[in-house]
Order: structure tokens, then sequence, then C-alpha cells
């Protein structure tokens, strides 16, 4: 068994864990800034509170399910056989309340 002095522990742990809170990629988070201020206005307000939106959501949900759930959502918008499966389907419903969940959490706290 490995031995680790406690300091190095206690500084490792907290990299470790924020890495674990920001596994989003940074053209994912961009992405969602630049939606939700097209959504929202181009200032500098909106830009702050977007950027803090993005960051309760990966505070909330994992990268894979917000990938997941975003798929998810985009195959709804479709038509045809294969839209129609995200739409019945239980799991994709379930992605998409987790994704609604942390949007509104995070609307609550940055807008």
């Amino acid at each position: 068994m490995l031995k680790f002095p406690l300091a190095l522990l206690l500084m490792v742990a907290p990299a470790m864990a924020e890495q674990a809170l920001n596994d989003y990629p940074t053209e994912a988070r961009a992405e969602y800034v630049f939606a939700c201020m097209a959504a929202n206005g181009q200032t500098q307000d909106v830009l702050r509170r977007c950027s803090c939106s993005m960051d309760a959501i990966a505070s909330i949900l994992p990268y894979d399910r917000y990938v997941s759930a975003e798929t998810v959502l985009r195959m709804r918008q479709g038509a045809g056989e294969r839209a129609a499966m995200f739409r019945g389907s239980p799991a994709s419903t379930a992605m998409l309340a987790d994704l609604r969940r942390a949007q509104a959490e995070a609307e609550m706290l940055c807008f």
C-alpha cells in the first residue's frame, strides 16, 4: 500500500475534485454561452450571467450526461421514425428532465 504525506494529499484532493466538476471542454462552454447570449442579449451583464449559468450546469450535471441530454433534445426536434424513438423513450425523458433541472437551478442562481 502506498503512503502519501498528508500535506500532499491536502494539496492534490481539491484539484482532483475541481477537475471532476470541470470536465466540460472549453468549446462546449463557449457554445453554451454564445447561444445564451444570442437569446438574452449581447451585453457584458448577460455574458457574466450566461457564464455563471454554464458553470452552475457543469457543477450539477457531468459532461457525458449533458451531451446525452443535448443529443436527445436535438433528435426530438427532427421528424420521422428516428425522432419518434427519442420522444417516447423513458430514458430520453429522464435525461431531459435532468438537464432541465440543472438549467432551472442555473437560471435561479444566475438570472
